[in-house]
């Protein structure tokens, strides 16, 4: 895969990622909700400081944290990924990298500007976050928090079986995680890892044969004078 392939794929993917963000942030307040299909698939708001499917890591400190650490992911996905181009990886495994190297930009852009350019949406007010508010964002630089809003609640109000252990009786809800575009692209791009593993990494083998004139075993790709 080319160069510009990877590039193509992890520039749609950010488009696509921030629009959608922007768009939530600039339309929506927080906890508003939408039904887009039914009620499986909503368009719900979250603003997620922390990492991927809501998880936290430690406060103001932890926020920062996150964010370097994920500065210096993307710093160092990008001489991996020249790396696959360069040493001609399997297009799928390439594409799938990118996918996950998107995804990471995607979040990274949220918890790096959005607490500068944008105003705090709040819950309790409904308010709708303006872009660039004359008295500052909600934030400071490397503090934003990432926007989530793709919510598919396919199975609701059912309960565990009171014989599960821990669980037993408490309500149950599949898919609960709010996640966005990015979180998507992460985790597409590792489970096709998982799943093509086999054919990404395929070893090549090369046949073996004794030539007629010797007897002397050669492999395909040697040339006998």
């Amino acid at each position: 895969m080319k160069a510009r392939q990877v590039i193509f794929i992890i520039l749609g993917v950010i488009f696509i990622d921030q629009a959608f963000k922007f768009y939530i942030k600039l339309n929506y307040y927080a906890g508003e909700e939408h039904r887009v299909l039914g009620s499986w698939f909503r368009l719900h708001f979250v603003e997620n400081e922390g990492m991927a499917w809501g998880w936290k890591f430690g406060g103001g400190f932890g926020k920062i944290a996150l964010t370097l650490f994920r500065l210096v992911a993307v710093i160092w996905g990008t001489f991996l990924l020249r790396d696959f181009i360069r040493k001609q990886y399997h297009k799928g495994f390439i594409a799938c990298a990118a996918l996950i190297y998107a995804g990471a930009l995607g979040n990274l852009i949220d918890s790096i500007f959005y607490g500068v350019i944008f105003e705090n949406s709040s819950p309790f007010s409904q308010n709708v976050a303006k872009l660039f508010p004359a008295a500052g964002g909600y934030a400071g630089l490397f503090h934003g928090k990432v926007v989530d809003m793709l919510y598919f609640p396919i199975v609701t109000n059912a309960h565990f079986p009171s014989w599960v252990p821990f669980w037993g009786g408490e309500e149950f809800e599949f898919f609960r995680p709010v996640f966005n575009i990015a979180d998507a692209a992460i985790s597409a791009g590792v489970i096709a890892i998982l799943v093509f593993q086999n054919r990404f990494f395929k070893k090549e083998t090369t046949a073996k044969h004794p030539t007629v004139e010797t007897g002397t075993v050669v492999d395909d790709n040697t040339q006998v004078s």
